[in-house]
C-alpha cells in the first residue's frame, strides 16, 4: 500500500515530507512533532525532529495525529 492508498482511503494530507503532530493518550506523555517518511501497508512511517530515524513503530493516519502542512 502507498501514501496515495491512504490519502484515498482515509482523506488524510499523507505526503512524503508532511508536518504532523503526534499527541500521545498516555498521561505525562507530550506532544511532539515529526515529519511522514514513507507508508508502511495502511500506516504511517515518521521520523521526530531530532532524531536520525524513524520511530519504530508505525502510525495510523488518524489515530492522535494533526497534519500541520503538506509538502511541497
Amino acid at each position: 500500500m502507498t501514501l496515495k492508498y491512504i490519502r484515498d482511503t482515509y482523506g488524510v494530507p499523507a505526503f512524503r515530507g508532511t508536518r504532523v503532530e503526534y499527541k500521545p493518550d498516555k498521561p505525562g506523555h507530550p506532544p511532539w512533532r515529526g515529519t511522514i517518511m514513507s507508508s508502511d501497508g495502511p500506516y504511517l512511517r515518521i521520523k521526530r525532529d531530532g532524531e536520525k530515524k524513524t520511530y519504530p513503530a508505525p502510525f495510523h493516519p488518524e489515530w492522535n495525529l494533526t497534519y500541520l502542512s503538506e509538502a511541497e
